[in-house]
């Protein structure tokens, strides 16, 4: 969870640096502008960038920062709540289907990526992974989940998710 964490925390504050670069000036070249396809200013500049009204980087900020607390906490040897780890198990996951909403928006409509988006959805991937683990006991259908754990069957399920998100980018960007 820490390294997810930390991933999303250094991608979402270079995102939301470039998203304030391109409100002092429309016109900046930024630093994230690959080419047509992996081209920041194209996403950063569209409605979906700030569906709640501010930055999405902001957000997810925000949430890669709690992420990152609480796996600082389980380093330390704090004992989390299970009221507090399901909550943030929840956050995660409504982060995912956030971020899979957002590729899709970004693939399908925007026409362009943002590297640091898909290094978001890198960390969520490896966050939502370790909190299924964490909280394998606490969750339904517990022993039959455990065994999926036990087998690694979980670690294939988010590759092949994010194998399958990266697929359909190839396919709609050749």
């Amino acid at each position: 969870m820490t390294l997810g964490a930390t991933v999303g925390v250094i991608a979402a504050f270079l995102q939301t640096l470039e998203k304030l670069t391109l409100i002092q000036n429309p016109h900046a070249t930024l630093t994230c502008n690959l080419n047509s396809v992996f081209s920041c200013t194209n996403v950063l500049n569209s409605w979906q960038a700030s569906v709640f009204g501010f930055p999405n980087s902001i957000m997810c900020l925000g949430l890669f920062l709690v992420f990152l607390v609480a796996a600082v906490a389980g380093w330390s040897g704090s004992a989390l709540s299970k009221g507090f780890r399901l909550s943030v198990q929840g956050l995660s996951l409504f982060t995912l289907g956030f971020a899979l909403w957002f590729l899709e928006q970004s693939t399908f409509s925007i026409g362009s990526l943002c590297i640091f988006c898909l290094f978001c959805f890198a960390g969520l991937l490896i966050v939502n992974w370790a909190w299924l683990r964490i909280n394998v006991r606490d969750l339904p259908m517990a022993q039959e989940l455990h065994k999926v754990i036990t087998k690694n069957y979980d670690t294939l399920g988010w590759v092949l998710l994010g194998l399958a998100v990266a697929l359909i980018m190839v396919i709609m960007f050749t």
